[in-house]
């Protein structure tokens, strides 16, 4: 077990409203951090069928056992509960009382919206940062073993070999969690799908393109990739956009949450493997996406993050909006720095500058090798130092 980052925001929202609801992905470390933060309360988990069966048939009932308030786990199982809990807190209104847990999917996050929109606080949790990490005495020291095992905690307090988790992993969740989410006829068409995807990480989503390569029509490849992002396993990143160019591309990225995971997917099950990857950059992109991501999701805070490219003009893998400052970063496997690296944040400098634009810009290169040093151009950012980008979120 580990300490997690989201903990310092978990006991501040509980000190605000009567429920905070923790929800992400399956295994990504919810219910330890909810027991971990608060030892003392009743923990019940819905997971179990009796259990279930009584929070479903005889909710109140269910709620009486816990007046004083619980951790209720796995809430995504009997959504319907939140209602009744909406009535419990309105006339007990206490801060703290209850820790709801769950995966997230569409029935969860309707049933939080009309049950319990402004009386609870909502946080997500994602498999470990690179940061938290570090705390298993288990975890890689090398770049290319780090991204080809990935983050999910149980790989490492476990000592599970990767493979063999994202194996089954992968069949919980297909068999399992996207039954529960759609009606997916042929499940054997779904995991082609996932794995297409993994193939498409870190680049522009063409659902046209996508549900022809998959067999399936343009509508079912939006539906599965919404489930598919609802759960956590991927997510969009925006094309950023203002009036500097007409030419801009204004199509969302594809981005996996997790590297091991999309190793996985690919058939890459050793580190030498990854390191002659022609998917390698891509990967290590989604990669340095997602370290970003959680330092906001972790934080409790909504992150404001973009990719930008023109038809024929420079692209920038990652923008930050923080206010009115605007971080640029471009991304690379490569151990070695060169001059390429630059070209991109050069070019969109000067776009911003010929546009009026006057909004203060911050460029970074996050890079496969082991030093950083701060040029004229850029600050340049070993894979090993990324937490670097994330002052200021925390």
């Amino acid at each position: 077990m580990i300490t997690r980052t989201l903990e310092k925001k978990l006991r501040e929202l509980s000190g605000y409203y009567p429920a905070v609801v923790v929800t992400g992905p399956r295994q990504s470390g919810k219910t330890t951090l909810c027991r971990m933060t608060y030892p003392d309360k009743p923990y019940v988990s819905l997971e179990a069928i009796d259990i279930r069966d009584f929070a479903h048939n005889d909710p109140r009932g269910f709620l009486a056992e816990y007046a004083y308030g619980a951790i209720i786990d796995e809430i995504q199982h009997v959504p319907e509960l939140l209602t009744y809990l909406q009535s419990d807190i309105d006339a007990r209104p206490d801060p703290g009382r209850f820790i709801l847990a769950g995966s997230q999917h569409f029935g969860l996050s309707q049933s939080i919206a009309q049950s319990l929109a402004g009386r609870c606080g909502i946080l997500v949790l994602l498999p470990p940062s690179l940061e938290e990490l570090s705390a298993f005495p288990s975890a890689p020291a090398d770049l290319f073993p780090l991204l080809r095992q990935g983050a999910y905690p149980r790989i490492y307090d476990r000592g599970i070999p990767a493979s063999q988790w994202l194996a089954d992993y992968t069949t919980t969740y297909v068999q399992r969690d996207v039954r529960q989410v759609i009606n997916v006829a042929d499940l054997q068409a779904f995991s082609g799908f996932l794995k297409l995807c993994a193939g498409r990480t870190a680049q522009e989503i063409n659902l046209s393109k996508l549900g022809s390569d998959s067999g399936v029509s343009h509508n079912t490849a939006r539906s599965w990739l919404s489930v598919m992002e609802t759960s956590y396993i991927i997510h969009r990143l925006p094309a950023w956009h203002t009036n500097i160019r007409k030419q801009v591309v204004k199509a969302p990225k594809l981005h996996f949450f997790d590297s091991g995971l999309v190793c996985y997917l690919l058939g890459i099950r050793e580190p030498e493997q990854l390191r002659l990857h022609p998917l390698r950059g891509a990967i290590f992109e989604s990669w340095v996406v997602s370290e970003i991501y959680k330092s906001f999701v972790h934080s409790g805070l909504q992150p404001s993050l973009f990719h930008y490219r023109e038809a024929r003009g420079p692209e920038i893998d990652l923008l930050i909006e923080r206010g009115e400052k605007l971080e640029l970063v471009e991304i690379k496997s490569g151990a070695t720095t060169n001059s390429d690296f630059f070209k991109n944040l050069k070019r969109f400098s000067g776009r911003m500058k010929g546009a009026g634009k006057k909004r203060p810009l911050r460029s970074h290169v996050v890079y496969g090798g082991e030093d950083s040093q701060q040029r004229s151009d850029a600050q340049v950012l070993s894979w090993r130092h990324i937490q670097k980008l994330t002052v200021g979120v925390r």
